[in-house]
């Protein structure tokens, strides 16, 4: 195995550039494109959360499968790895444009061709990622080494959510998706020429791991169990922020970019900061630490009203600073725990499927469950109805506290109390 010692920076960047794409990517997917169709095509709220909860849980189911082959092509050589991660790149780089300039506009084709680019663009997305993050848990599997390149992998991330979040309102869809498509194709050749890992020894093959030895693992079960809490918890946001910003806050289109730039780039500031936590406190305290922070911020996103412009700044700064704990400590404490189950070389790609799933079924909750409840309770994007602008508010702000609470509290009694992370 490739010792962390010997990675110098630009190895480590040649690694980490893939995550810029793969992060510049999901933002548009996740957060945008459902304020897109609402807005721009009509699709009902109700329509469209179930729409992306279907297509989100489906993609989902495929994500173990695919971990389990990036497996089987590690054993193979590192080439057919980048081979079939190439292949996925060009898939998705023509499913997403696809998505926001679709062939039809209105109607049942839209659903349809909608649902369809959907599935094949999650796919290809979750085959890079699933093979990127097991390249680099290969790598090294110490706690502080793995902090540091999942931190080069995040906060190159970060720079993708940057532009993503700016590019769109400052230069329209279609620069948008000529930037992604230019940055997927410089993030695949950086990865080529970048570190690699051993080769995995062929004779695993005699012994094939099963997709589901990661749930053989307590540790596993246990750090998926609080990883999913707090995945709900940051998902629900992400998904309503711009009806948030839009509605709540009543503030112009010109200051979206700024409200997500500020929080994508104060997440990316605090990276070393928690890199200095990690090596104070261990990753899981500095987790905890992280979830209590956002708590605090979302309780105080809670006083906002229309015109609260400058506060939401704050707090988007402060919750970005939250975000720079769970984009690191989690990441980094399943590479641990899988060198220390003896998986590591054989397996990581069914741990990281697995992962993927959580994290996608993460996202299908909070858009198949927010949006409907949202219209259920009277809320409808543009609505200046008190009662629902209230239901918009609990849904954004106090919603999320309870889940991050709750998986505060599972990662303190498993994790912090027994001295492990």
């Amino acid at each position: 195995m490739t010792s962390s010692a010997a990675l110098n920076l630009a190895q480590a960047a040649r690694y980490g550039l893939m995550g810029l794409p793969l992060a510049f990517v999901a933002l548009p997917l996740y957060v945008l494109l459902p304020n897109h169709y609402a807005r721009a095509f009509g699709v009902p709220l109700a329509t469209l959360g179930a729409l992306l909860l279907a297509t989100r849980l489906l993609d989902a189911l495929i994500d173990p499968l695919l971990g389990r082959w990036s497996d089987r092509l590690f054993r193979r050589s590192t080439g057919a790895l980048l081979a079939w991660a190439g292949i996925a790149c060009g898939i998705m780089a023509l499913g997403f444009a696809l998505l926001f300039f679709p062939p039809l506009t209105e109607g049942t084709g839209l659903l349809v061709v909608a649902a369809v680019l959907l599935v094949l663009t999650y796919a290809a997305f979750s085959a890079v990622t699933l093979a990127h993050q097991s390249w680099g848990a290969l790598l090294g599997a110490e706690a502080l080494v793995q902090s540091r390149l999942v931190a080069w992998r995040e906060g190159l991330g970060l720079v993708g959510v940057l532009l993503a979040s700016v590019v769109p309102v400052a230069l329209g869809l279609p620069v948008m998706v000529g930037l992604f498509s230019l940055a997927l194709g410089l993030g695949w050749l950086a990865w080529r020429s970048g570190p690699r890992p051993p080769s995995v020894a062929a004779a695993d093959e005699a012994q094939p791991v099963k997709v589901w030895l990661p749930w053989q693992r307590g540790p596993f079960r246990r750090l998926l169990a609080v990883f999913m809490l707090n995945g709900i918890a940051s998902a629900v946001p992400a998904t309503l922020v711009l009806f948030f910003v839009q509605d709540r806050l009543q503030a112009p289109a010109a200051q979206e970019p700024v409200f997500l730039g500020s929080y994508f780039l104060a997440a990316a500031l605090s990276m070393p900061l928690w890199l200095r936590a990690v090596r104070a406190w261990g990753l899981a305290r500095s987790w905890l630490l992280g979830m209590a922070l956002a708590v605090a911020v979302f309780v105080w996103a809670t006083t906002l009203g229309a015109g609260d412009s400058t506060p939401f700044i704050a707090i988007c700064v402060l919750s970005g600073a939250a975000l720079g704990a769970d984009l690191v400590m989690p990441g980094a404490m399943l590479a641990g725990l899988i060198g220390r189950a003896g998986d590591l070389g054989r397996a990581q790609g069914a741990y990281y499927g697995w992962w993927a799933f959580a994290t996608k079924l993460n996202l299908a909750l909070a858009a198949g469950l927010a949006l409907p409840l949202l219209g259920f309770f009277g809320y409808a994007p543009g609505t200046r109805e008190p009662q629902a602008l209230q239901a918009l508010t609990y849904a954004y702000c106090l919603l999320p506290c309870v889940l991050k609470l709750a998986a505060g509290g599972l990662l303190f009694q498993f994790f912090v109390r027994k001295g492990s992370s």
